[in-house]
């Protein structure tokens, strides 16, 4: 209490010493103090009416605590006068056993004489309730039958209650109702009939299926009422519990199952679209069903059976195991295509689980997969292996077709824009898009991996028509009346690169969503350098022919025919002109390019003809003559190939320029100033070579050997700087030695 004391004081003194603080509160200790004793007043109430309810509780407590003693002394006094009348009445218990024997009798003969009627009449009755099943009056038959199983079961259970042992009355009554047990299979016979064509009885009758219903749901009571009584009896007639409503729901789950197994009309073997037709009819009919079971069915049957869910339960589930055993034959690519494709989206769509009649009940997105993914990722992986193999022969089958029309006597076929083609590329990337929209019903990810798929087999496809274009050049060559359209097909050939990089393309961009989808970008460079390289030495072969027939006139050049004025070059460019007029066949990226390859070959053969030693000019007269006949003759080809890259945007003058350099070589008249010359043209075209000097030269005539000597190891000390966009041409050209430039000449 000390301590307690001086807690109290201590508070108080820190209290009083923060409410006088400054001076002015002084005049307020009045104030303060009536406020504390305000507090204190209070505090001292709230107390007082504490301790006076835990006082009030306390005496409560005490007085039921007293009552309830008393009580359990009556308790007692009472359990003693029962234990007592207990005892004495044991013997008046062993007298009533008569009593109670003549009562279970007494219940006997009354349950005798209540079903007495009934007895007599059991096989009127058994007559009647065959009339009325075999009239389809199946409610007032079970109201019969209800009857006579209530009077076999109630003399049964009087029998078995009076004698549970003996088993010769019991048998006697079961015989005597023999007839009862064929009546209940016969109804029920009847019963499942009409459950087995509900969808049909509920559009025509509805009422008869209600009349079905009913009959279950009074069998189901009378169920229940005997295993509740047989908890207390053990007795139980025969012929139950019947379970008609676990039978109903199994006849309902045999009737869909046979109504999906039975809807394949066709085999493979009669008809091609056999599975189309059988996935098609399964959609029709189970839809029309489901409509049928939402609007009519669900009415027909207690909100608590939930008949609707359970008949698309059911459904799905026989349309689960008809889709696996359908996934476990040997199908076709396009059978799987057709599987996959209703199993994966026309089973969830408008056209039948999500049907507008069938919402909301039905719900899509709760619908377990028809098929596992592991069966679904197996019918994949046998489509990919199925369609490989179709991709391939049908690629070969195509290039063979195609081959054959390169060796027809008429001309190929000319698209919108005039360019030679063939049918080739329309037919394969026909193929590619039949398949890839096939693919895409199915899903993304099998869209992108046909892509691949296509793409890979166009790579290796195109190995093989280069190897084939390049058999069908050699062929040629070796006899070039045959084939007799070889320049056209070589123009369709070529132009046929363009179209199938333009196709590739196109393919891509339609089907892919962005260019690193899968990896697809990993085909594009290397088909588009095999197209090039196709292109290329198609361009090559085509230009093999104009030189093959260049070659006599060609020959001509830097000789002294040419000197004294042969038409060559006049003729040269007349030849290619007429080449370059079919050549006009070709599409514009190859044709450029083929164009600027004829410029050059045209000129490295000319450089290599004054190379080649052929001439050697006698004067000054004579080297001015051919210098000026060198100017013309660029000329002339600087204008045909100006011409013929007319719409290019081509540069025709460069390759013609080295004719005009070499020109102004042999053109000089001063020989002091030949090394000045010389070095300009080697500034200009540094990979011309020592001996491409000494024959140019030898081909003016008037150089020694000491000054050749001399020109060529200067110019050797003095280090060339090559333009970067310089092309070479001359390390191309060949300069024989002087015995063969002998034989030349």
């Amino acid at each position: 209490m000390k301590e307690t004391d001086r807690e109290a004081v201590a508070t108080a003194v820190q209290r009083v010493a923060g409410m006088l603080q400054r001076p002015d509160q002084l005049d307020k200790v009045e104030q303060y103090r009536r406020r504390e004793a305000r507090k204190k007043a209070s505090v001292e109430a709230r107390l007082k009416a504490a301790i006076q309810s835990q006082l009030d509780g306390v005496r409560t407590g005490l007085s039921q605590l007293h009552s309830a003693l008393n009580d359990v002394t009556d308790i007692q006094r009472s359990l003693a006068d029962v234990s007592r009348d207990w005892r004495q009445s044991i013997n008046t218990v062993e007298s009533l056993r008569d009593v109670k024997d003549a009562v279970v009798r007494h219940s006997q003969l009354a349950a005798a004489v209540e079903n007495l009627k009934n007895i007599f009449s059991v096989p009127e009755i058994v007559r009647e309730t065959q009339d009325l099943i075999e009239q389809g009056a199946l409610l007032q038959a079970h109201r019969k039958l209800m009857d006579l199983e209530c009077s076999r079961d109630g003399l049964m259970y009087e029998q078995y209650r009076m004698d549970s042992g003996n088993t010769r009355d019991m048998t006697l009554i079961h015989g005597y109702f023999g007839s009862t047990q064929g009546l209940s299979d016969e109804l029920a016979k009847q019963l499942w009939m009409v459950l087995q064509r509900s969808l049909v009885t509920v559009r025509r009758d509805p009422t008869l299926l209600v009349s079905v219903v009913r009959i279950i749901e009074r069998e189901e009571k009378i169920d229940r009422r005997i295993l509740d009584r047989k908890k207390q009896t053990s007795f139980v007639p025969p012929g139950r519990p019947k379970n008609w409503k676990e039978k109903m729901f199994a006849i309902l789950d045999r009737t869909v199952t046979t109504r999906i197994e039975g809807t394949q009309a066709d085999t493979r073997e009669s008809d091609k679209m056999w599975l189309v037709r059988h996935l098609e009819i399964i959609r029709k009919y189970v839809l029309d069903d489901l409509i049928v079971a939402k609007n009519l069915v669900a009415q027909c049957f207690p909100p608590h059976y939930e008949i609707f869910r359970t008949l698309l339960s059911m459904y799905h589930q026989a349309l689960s195991t008809r889709m696996q055993e359908l996934a476990s034959e040997d199908l076709e690519a396009n059978e799987i295509v057709s599987l996959l494709t209703w199993v994966l989206n026309t089973y969830t769509s408008a056209e039948m689980m999500g049907n507008a009649e069938l919402v909301p009940e039905v719900d899509v997105n709760t619908l377990k997969p028809l098929l596992s993914p592991d069966v679904v990722s197996e019918l994949l992986d046998t489509y990919m292996s199925t369609l490989t193999s179709n991709i391939i022969a049908w690629l070969r089958k195509a290039l063979e077709t195609d081959k054959k029309d390169w060796l027809k006597e008429t001309e190929p076929e000319a698209d919108q824009d005039g360019y030679y083609q063939t049918t080739l590329p329309a037919i394969v990337f026909q193929m590619f898009e039949q398949n890839l929209q096939v693919a895409a019903q199915i899903s993304e990810d099998l869209k992108t991996k046909v892509l691949v798929l296509c793409l890979q087999q166009m790579n290796s496809f195109l190995s093989r028509y280069k190897d084939e274009t390049q058999s069908y050049k050699e062929e040629h060559l070796r006899d070039r009346q045959h084939p007799h359209c070889y320049v056209q097909y070589m123009i369709a050939i070529i132009n046929n690169c363009q179209t199938f990089k333009e196709s590739i393309v196109s393919l891509k961009r339609k089907y892919l969503k962005n260019d690193t989808e899968a990896g697809v970008s990993l085909s594009q460079p290397s088909m588009d350098g095999v197209l090039d390289a196709i292109a290329k030495e198609g361009c090559g072969s085509l230009l093999e022919e104009v030189f093959l027939d260049l070659e006599q006139h060609l020959s001509e050049l830097m000789t002294r025919k040419w000197l004294l004025g042969s038409n060559a070059v006049d003729t040269i460019c007349v030849t290619v002109e007429d080449y370059f007029n079919d050549f006009a066949k070709i599409k514009k990226p190859y044709k450029k390019s083929m164009t600027a390859e004829a410029q050059r070959r045209v000129v490295l053969e000319y450089l290599r003809a004054v190379m080649q030693k052929r001439i050697s000019f006698r004067n000054a007269e004579e080297r001015k003559e051919g210098a000026e006949r060198m100017v013309r003759e660029a000329a002339q080809l600087r204008h045909l190939f100006r011409k013929l890259a007319s719409g290019f945007s081509e540069d025709a003058d460069g390759y013609c320029d080295t004719i005009v350099a070499i020109a102004e070589v042999i053109k000089l008249t001063d020989p002091s100033l030949l090394y000045l010359e010389v070095s300009t043209l080697v500034s200009k075209y540094p990979d011309i070579r020592d001996d491409h000097i000494g024959a140019l030269l030898a081909m003016r005539g008037d150089t020694s050997r000491d000054m050749k000597q001399t020109i060529i190891e200067t110019l050797e000390q003095g280090p060339t700087q090559a333009n970067p966009n310089y092309v070479p041409i001359f390390k191309e050209i060949v300069v024989p030695s002087l015995n063969v430039a002998k034989l030349l000449k």
